[in-house]
């Protein structure tokens, strides 16, 4: 099962639920409520759960927990979220206890830790050695399966993105460069002969331009009243840069269960959540802003948003030959893109073109001038799409009407 939260700011008068916390939508300074949404590995929706608006991603782990045990009365479940949610103490106080598995990643310093720790060996990516044991998870990606005795009863699986390594490497000397720019720039204004910055000016300075760039780590300081110098830390920078496109997928499930590719695939799915907010809040439903004031009516809200998700799922999955978002088949997924016609000859929609299409089937009340008390009904003709599109919904269009 997939697990994430997310935040909408509300409007309206105050209650209990909407309170000020880390806002997602941008609304600094507007109360909000915080939801997590478990969807169940295909994407499809199958619980939400409201909290206070200043309430922590992870602490809401345990509620979902708890319904996961009790109210769907599973034996075993593998809880899929990402390295902000499954952290090192939710796994110790809430997962472990309840007996449940998890599939998270880890964060740079723990992977860096890692590689310091001679666990992550960085030739197990090295291609031109085929006869190192390196897998393939999807995406083609390398992946290679290994053990560390600081996550004892763990799998962790190593993968890298060369793709990803590249833009990384060069959005850091692109940040580095700006930050070096910037730098000279003050080392300048130091040296210059008329009103050359002091100590405390040039601290403020540079603290603009490290904090603007976050390249503090990456730079050694040298500020001093009539001087100021800089030069980068080639060292740090080397470590950084050895691990960038690394990613490690964490889990007890064994390899029986899940192989690597798997267990990679199964972190990956969360996007289909991250795909749900967006259709929650921006594309298809519009949960946000919230208007109620009565912390039962807000969570009526949110669970009929829910609801709304729900149809929306399973409608895409029956329309998925028409539309755009092809969940089965990659390959036919790609001519349709492409082509822009499905394999029978039909335009490809996205589901909002779509619905907007069959609102033009339409049924209509009409009289004859011989007779207008007479009332008789006409249906509209549809067209092949629609055609299509209701018999793949198993739809009778003209009872529709």
């Amino acid at each position: 099962m997939h697990y994430d939260v997310s935040s909408s700011y509300f409007e309206g008068r105050r209650c209990a639920l909407p309170k000020r916390g880390h806002n997602r939508d941008g609304n600094e300074g507007m109360p909000q409520i915080v939801y997590g949404l478990l969807c169940a590995k295909d994407g499809c929706p199958i619980a939400v759960e409201v909290c206070e608006g200043d309430t922590s991603d992870p602490s809401t782990l345990a509620a979902k927990v708890d319904k996961i045990k009790q109210r769907f009365g599973l034996k075993r479940a593998a809880l899929v979220g990402d390295r902000g949610m499954i952290t090192r103490a939710r796994i110790d106080e809430t997962l472990r206890p309840a007996k449940l598995d998890w599939i998270t990643a880890l964060r740079a310093g723990d992977i860096q830790a890692l590689a310091e720790g001679s666990a992550l060996q960085m030739s197990l990516f090295d291609e031109r050695d085929r006869a190192r044991p390196i897998g393939r998870a999807s995406y083609g990606r390398p992946t290679a399966s290994i053990t560390s005795p600081d996550y004892p009863g763990e799998r962790l699986v190593v993968r890298r993105n060369g793709d990803l390594t590249k833009l990384r490497a060069h959005k850091r000397e692109e940040l580095l460069s700006a930050t070096e720019s910037e730098l000279s720039k003050i080392a300048k204004a130091v040296a210059r002969a008329k009103k050359p910055l002091e100590a405390a000016q040039i601290g403020v300075r540079v603290g603009e331009v490290i904090g603007r760039y976050e390249m503090a780590r990456h730079f050694e300081l040298d500020i001093k009243d009539g001087g100021f110098a800089f030069r980068r830390k080639q060292d740090e920078i080397a470590r950084e840069a050895a691990l960038d496109g690394v990613s490690v997928v964490r889990s007890p499930v064994p390899a029986t269960d899940l192989d690597d590719a798997q267990l990679v695939g199964a972190y990956k799915g969360l996007s289909q959540v991250e795909r749900a907010f967006r259709c929650l809040k921006t594309i298809d439903l519009h949960l946000r802003p919230i208007f109620h004031w009565n912390a039962d009516r807000v969570r009526a809200h949110v669970f009929l948003c829910m609801l709304g998700l729900y149809v929306e799922h399973h409608m895409r999955k029956k329309l998925a030959p028409i539309l755009y978002d092809e969940t089965e088949n990659e390959e036919a997924a790609k001519k349709k893109d492409a082509s822009k016609r499905t394999p029978d000859d039909l335009p490809v929609h996205s589901l909002r073109t779509l619905l907007a299409d069959l609102a033009t089937l339409a049924r209509l009340e009409a009289t004859t001038a011989a007779n207008e008390n007479y009332v008789f009904t006409i249906h509209a003709r549809p067209t092949a799409l629609q055609k299509r599109a209701f018999d793949l919904l198993g739809v009778n269009a003209e009872r529709s009407l």
